[in-house]
């Protein structure tokens, strides 16, 4: 009894938070569409060609624009919005009950804006999760709270969970050093992260701790109101479009969280232990920089 109760706590938990995404209608997938999720975007070695009009490939990103010549400051021109790919995964417990029929990235409208402040102080005393329980401080978000841009990870490490900021430890000082890389400071963005509270170990958040915090990230956007967000990693992006796509197919191009652009990217964490893709975060950061007409050496 105590595993249908718990079940159905995930369940009821998930439908939530789909209708906070946005989602009205739900329908049970064809056994077709399973195997095509469950064979993922490249279909598998040796599988049957999926249709071509199957939408979980009609998104994909383009491969990367070739980078620009050693010693240009111009970055390229910027590229139209696409809309996210409508493939979805939903987790095991829930996948058996429902799944989307067509599931919108984003909310077609963000909640009213409101103070940053208060949202913070409702959040120091938040309990609704697992991850308070282990947690020094929560780690809200920092920088200007009117920034055109704005940067999402994916949760605090042991330094943020430490001192009470975003991006504070190593990857944070490589995420400090992209921004002044772009013409900006650590300042006149804002920063945040999808849970506010720190992972036992660091772990990649579970769904049910995502579906706790998504409400405060969703309002912290709403209230900064960025132009543009950078997702920074693969839970950050799944969680801002909503979908299950991996952060390679990803990155490069703009998609939409409402009216605002977000460009997935690589975790600066991932570029830590990966030094080689750091020329790939650096040619999506330049389509960033061209969006916002920002160039080397500015500091708006």
């Amino acid at each position: 009894m105590d595993e249908w109760k718990d079940t159905l706590r995930q369940i009821r938990s998930h439908l939530e938070y789909l209708r906070d995404m946005g989602v009205t209608e739900l329908s049970l997938p064809t056994e077709e569409a399973e195997a095509q999720l469950r064979a993922g975007p490249s279909g598998g070695r040796g599988a049957a060609a999926a249709p071509q009009s199957s939408p979980s490939r009609s998104f994909a990103p383009p491969p990367p624009a070739p980078p620009p010549a050693v010693g240009s400051a111009s970055p390229p021109p910027p590229q139209p919005a696409r809309e996210a790919p409508r493939a979805y995964e939903a987790p095991a417990a829930v996948a058996a009950a429902a799944m989307p029929a067509a599931r919108a990235p984003a909310p077609a409208s963000l909640p009213v804006a409101e103070g940053l402040e208060p949202m913070e102080r409702e959040v120091s005393g938040c309990r609704q999760c697992r991850l308070c329980e282990k947690r020094t401080q929560t780690v809200f978000g920092s920088g200007n709270p009117q920034a055109d841009l704005m940067f999402v990870g994916e949760g605090p490490g042991a330094e943020e969970d430490r001192r009470g900021l975003p991006f504070v430890g190593e990857a944070g000082q490589l995420l400090a050093k992209i921004i002044e890389a772009m013409g900006t400071t650590r300042e006149a963005v804002y920063i945040a992260n999808v849970v506010k509270c720190r992972p036992p170990n660091n772990r990649t958040p579970m769904l049910d701790e995502i579906e706790a915090c998504y409400p405060y990230l969703r309002r912290q956007i709403a209230a900064v109101k960025p132009k543009i967000i950078v997702a920074l990693g693969a839970p950050a992006t799944q969680t801002l479009l909503g979908v299950s796509m991996p952060i390679s197919r990803m990155r490069g191009s703009f998609y939409r969280y409402g009216e605002i652009q977000v460009m997935p990217t690589f975790h600066p964490a991932y570029l830590l232990r990966n030094p080689g893709e750091k020329r790939a975060v650096w040619e999506d950061m330049q389509k960033v920089m061209a969006a916002l007409n920002l160039t080397q050496g500015d500091k708006a």
